[in-house]
């Protein structure tokens, strides 16, 4: 590096050092750096925590942008369950036989529901072109609240559109799906079918015995002196036995009551009639449980007249089933996205 001569002001000449150039400036600022440590910690970390912050704030954006087209694919999914629905529930053309199908487990919140199969009822007794209903059933029972709303339904309705009411059954119509047969017009089974079991039962478990072998207490405690009743780790009392049987009974009678009704001067009541067996449709035909045998095409054939079948039963559709799924995937996707936000921060 050379030195380049200048005036003083008395007239001497001065040598005065000439500018560095870049790599001598970038040598200064390194051994400015390493002799002021302090420095250049506290820029490190401002340098992590911008970049911290500038990839919080994409994360945050790319999320707005998911949500939208989220909550727009949800939007456009219920239209469509909507819109199928309407379409479903459109008066049908010309005369046909309504079915409604009673499958499976007769409970709330099942397909075989008070609320599903009620609903389809109305949609099938308010359709002019239907010429009667039909309910297929194949259903080992279920609760006896929801088979007693939709019995009585079926007698609303019928009194109310004077359209007739008649039961198929498949494989199986016992218990409470029973009790729903029987509020129909005419019953027609297979030869084979299982028809009855026209009881009610409560059923669980006890593990005292066990627990005591076991050497375990069982610890509850309760304010009021039957609010255990029922536990499966505490022994049941003679009065609480008594009580839960005056209360089936009381619902056995409920039932009875019903298929009397229901059936009329067809039954041919035996004491084994309302003991919980069940037999055979042939059977039940011969016991006056069943009118005939039958199946759902000779029903709409011979009966209704109609050979036109139209199922009214109440489904979820693809696109109910799509939301459902699509909602419980954006709460798995919310948890991720909250826990991948979680970045480090100056406290």
């Amino acid at each position: 590096m050379t030195d380049t001569p200048r005036q003083d002001p008395h007239g001497s000449q001065l040598n005065e050092p000439a500018a560095p150039d870049l790599w001598t400036q970038a040598a200064i600022k390194k051994e400015a750096a390493a002799a002021a440590p302090g420095t250049a910690w506290e820029r490190q970390v401002l340098e992590k925590l911008v970049l911290a912050t500038v990839a919080e704030q994409r994360a945050a954006r790319r999320w707005r942008i998911f949500w939208r087209f989220a909550w727009i694919a949800l939007l456009a999914a219920v239209a469509w369950a909507l819109a199928s629905r309407d379409l479903s529930g459109t008066t049908k053309s010309g005369p046909h036989t309504a079915v409604v199908d009673i499958k499976g487990e007769i409970a709330s919140g099942a397909e075989a529901s008070a609320e599903f199969v009620v609903a389809a009822m109305r949609s099938a007794f308010e359709d002019a072109g239907s010429q009667a209903v039909v309910l297929l059933i194949n259903s080992p029972g279920g609760s006896p609240v929801q088979a007693g709303i939709i019995n009585d339904e079926i007698v609303r309705l019928k009194a109310k559109h004077g359209k007739p009411v008649y039961a198929v059954v498949e494989e199986t119509c016992a218990s409470a799906a029973y009790y729903i047969a029987a509020a129909a017009d005419g019953i027609f089974v297979d030869k084979a079918s299982i028809v009855g079991s026209i009881g009610v039962l409560m059923d669980g478990f006890g593990f005292t015995g066990t627990m005591d072998k076991l050497g375990v207490e069982r610890r509850l405690i309760t304010a009021g002196e039957n609010k255990g009743f029922l536990d499966p780790f505490s022994p049941m009392s003679a009065q609480q036995r008594e009580y839960a049987q005056a209360m089936l009974d009381q619902i056995h009678q409920q039932f009875i009551a019903v298929v009397k009704a229901g059936r009329g001067d067809r039954l041919k009541e035996t004491p084994e009639t309302f003991s919980g067996l069940f037999w055979t449709g042939q059977q039940a035909v011969e016991m006056g449980l069943a009118d005939q045998l039958g199946n759902l095409d000779y029903v709409a054939r011979e009966v209704v007249k109609a050979e036109e079948v139209i199922d009214y039963t109440r489904r979820d559709n693809v696109a109910e089933r799509l939301v459902r799924k699509f909602g419980a995937a954006v709460g798995a996707s919310a948890m991720r996205a909250m826990a991948a936000l979680q970045v480090p921060r100056l406290r």
